[in-house]
């Protein structure tokens, strides 16, 4: 379910927060689907609970998880407002990559080039 990458410079909550947003976004995750508690998942993934609790402490922030006190954590009912997130952070990335290759002299032409070429292996 959650795979978690040691080498990644982010701190583990974070990785767990992005994980659970994909999960939810892909709808893997459904609609009121109840989260595994925080020690059930802290042992799953072999992390301390505290580092659990911030993950759900921020989901919860975000409106993307509620808390049913005496029953857990679920999934809120829609995933649009994650993937309109993620959609625009990708969209600030390519940005922000885009502006670099300008910084290098590229036309854009290249640039429009090299976006198509990565679309097109994207596809297949």
């Amino acid at each position: 379910m959650i795979h978690l990458d040691l080498h990644d410079p982010r701190p583990m909550y974070e990785q767990v927060v992005d994980q659970l947003e994909m999960l939810i976004a892909r709808n893997v995750l459904q609609a009121d689907e109840k989260l595994p508690s925080v020690r059930q998942m802290a042992m799953e993934l072999s992390l301390n609970p505290n580092t659990v609790q911030k993950a759900y402490s921020e989901l919860l922030n975000r409106k993307e998880i509620y808390s049913v006190r005496g029953k857990g954590n679920f999934v809120s009912g829609s995933c649009t407002s994650i993937q309109e997130r993620r959609l625009e952070q990708i969209r600030e990335e390519i940005s922000a990559l885009l502006r670099q290759a300008k910084e290098l002299g590229t036309t854009a032409r290249q640039r429009n080039e090299l976006l198509q070429s990565l679309m097109e292996v994207e596809s297949t």
